[in-house]
């Protein structure tokens, strides 16, 4: 049974420390029985580090119009009954379910803060700087402040597709991103950058050994990552090859729209 005492030893291994700035990804359920479950996890994240940010994701404040632009990734007016089930964003809705229940259990956190974007927000424990880096025309801008900062990225029982950091690489490469629309108590607005399909990111495994410290609970691997670090790589991974991350699933229209989007090169 993982107790918190051997959630705070494995980060020391990691080298997360008093100064340490982190975004962490976390799944309690590889862990198997651990005592107090979430509460460990977070509390021995949360008491070792300087700040730590996380994602609070909420596709389900989405709005699909019945028009927009083309090559979008997204088909419209089929939606209807959909958006009639679409929430409206605030700071106490609930993060997507597929972030786990780590994502939610931060959320309700008595000290968390929360950013503002209705789709991609992020939670947060002294983080008001990064933050407010967030606004609908830069939604990783925690993520772009964290790199700016000396950041980690802390996996906890996830694999690199919740690395959502890689996204901001994407788009530091220049890779396209695409538009959203979510309701808010304003109404609904536009939400630009956003980011494509994650399901191509494991394949990055095997350029990050140089940079990535790694022990071990019960055999899950945990990993910190430098985040500056984990963007150059993938910047110029992604410049070398612009097909670099995609996934290969047939009819995936999102990485569909990316590789439509590749210049053939010249002869």
């Amino acid at each position: 049974m993982i107790s918190y005492r051997d959630f705070t030893r494995a980060l020391a291994e990691l080298e997360i420390q008093s100064h340490s700035r982190v975004i962490l990804h976390g799944a309690i359920e590889p862990f198997g029985e651990v005592a107090g479950a979430e509460e460990s996890l977070i509390g021995a994240v949360v008491n070792t580090c300087e700040l730590l940010i996380a994602p609070a994701f909420t596709p389900q404040t989405m709005i699909v119009p019945a028009i927009g632009p083309s090559d979008n990734a997204m088909e419209y007016s089929t939606h209807d009954e959909a958006n009639l089930d679409a929430s409206i964003y605030d700071l106490n809705l609930p993060v997507a379910q597929d972030l786990g229940s780590v994502h939610e259990t931060l959320r309700l956190h008595p000290k968390a803060q929360r950013s503002l974007h209705p789709l991609l927000s992020f939670v947060g424990f002294n983080a008001d700087e990064a933050l407010t880096a967030q606004s609908l025309e830069a939604p990783f801008g925690p993520i772009a402040w964290l790199a700016d900062y000396d950041g980690d990225v802390l996996m906890m029982g996830c694999d690199q597709r919740a690395n959502i950091s890689l996204h901001w690489g994407e788009q530091l490469a220049g890779r396209k991103g695409f538009v959203r629309w979510a309701l808010t108590t304003s109404g609904v607005v536009e939400c630009v950058n956003m980011p494509g399909c994650a399901q191509g990111f494991e394949r990055v495994r095997g350029r990050l050994g140089a940079i990535t410290r790694r022990t071990s609970l019960n055999a899950i691997v945990l990993e910190a990552i430098p985040v500056r670090d984990l963007l150059n790589m993938t910047v110029g991974w992604i410049r070398e090859d612009p097909r670099a991350l995609l996934c290969d699933r047939m009819g995936c229209p999102h990485c569909a729209s990316v590789r439509a989007d590749v210049r053939p090169t010249q002869d």
